[in-house]
């Protein structure tokens, strides 16, 4: 959206009414300039064609309405600039929000139109800035969408208190207490959302450089390499290598040799130690420790063999 479409979509609804106060326009200060010259509606001129337009559906009330409050839009969405958006866009949301409230509005309630699409035109704008101020969502809940809104005029409220000395930004501990007990929302929630809110987002495949060369970005650490395919594959073969591949293996040797390996490799008791040493079997067998460690040698050999074989 540009300050064209805000331009043309004005032109469309000032068919009937104001059209000569509202010439082709080609850029966002002439169409700010362009609105401030409707006339404001009395209150009973506003009463009288909310009621032909509540009653008789009438498109020409409902235009009179809208265009008398292009300038609460325009002003609406100048406080909202900080987020680095379009001021353009930013105001053809607020429109929209504005058609919206002129559309449900109720001259019986006793509220001026003005003070009732307020919050039609700030809603649109919000969901606007939610929707675009960051490639990544931010703010989901609705304590999440108030501290979004609050946090940056709050904070600009404590920049007086921070420590100009050092160029610190950040708040306090006393800062993050206040606006969390004000906000009624946990102080992690604020911590967390001012590093959001300070931070920016980071293309996990950045485009290649200007010399052609690929860029690092974090999708070469990111990935996560256990699910695919070849990786899945060899995992499965180690499993079963561990489990039936060893089981057939040690069916191959003979008692004192399978005893010997499970003894020196395989066995751990309840207190994570291991089994027998060399010098236990020894012992055992009535044979010197290097007799037991060429058993082992060969069975381990042996072993080997077999496992080559089953894979």
């Amino acid at each position: 959206m540009t300050s064209t479409a805000v331009s043309s979509g004005t032109l469309t609804m000032a068919n009937t009414w104001g059209g000569s106060l509202l010439p082709p326009l080609g850029n966002l200060e002439a169409y700010i300039s362009a609105v401030n010259r409707f006339p404001m509606l009395s209150l009973e001129e506003e009463q009288s064609f909310a009621r032909r337009l509540k009653d008789q559906n009438d498109l020409e009330s409902a235009s009179r309405l809208v265009l008398s409050h292009l300038r609460l839009v325009v002003s609406v969405s100048r406080k909202y600039l900080g987020y680095g958006l379009p001021h353009g866009d930013l105001i053809q949301e607020g429109n929209i929000g504005l058609m919206k409230a002129v559309k449900r509005f109720d001259p019986d309630q006793g509220v001026r139109l003005v003070s009732f699409a307020l919050h039609w035109i700030k809603a649109e704008i919000h969901e606007y800035i939610l929707k675009n101020w960051r490639m990544v969502k931010m703010a989901t809940t609705k304590a999440q969408r108030k501290l979004f809104f609050n946090l940056r005029s709050m904070k600009q409220g404590f920049k007086d208190d921070l420590d100009v000395a050092t160029h610190r930004d950040t708040l306090s501990e006393d800062q993050i207490d206040s606006m969390a007990q004000t906000l009624n929302v946990k102080r992690e929630e604020v911590i967390e959302m001012e590093q959001r809110m300070a931070g920016g987002d980071v293309l996990l495949d950045p485009a290649p450089s200007e010399d052609g060369e690929d860029a690092f970005g974090p999708i070469a650490y990111l990935s996560d390499a256990r699910h695919e395919p070849t990786a899945l594959i060899e995992s499965h073969q180690r499993d079963v290598l561990a489990s039936d591949g060893i089981a057939a293996a040690l069916a191959d040797l003979d008692p004192r040799s399978r005893r010997i390996v499970e003894e020196r490799w395989l066995k751990v008791n309840d207190d994570g130690t291991g089994g027998m040493t060399l010098h236990d079997l020894a012992a055992e067998y009535q044979v010197s420790a290097e007799r037991i460690r060429q058993i082992e040698v060969a069975a381990m050999k042996k072993m080997r063999q077999s496992l080559a074989a089953f894979a």
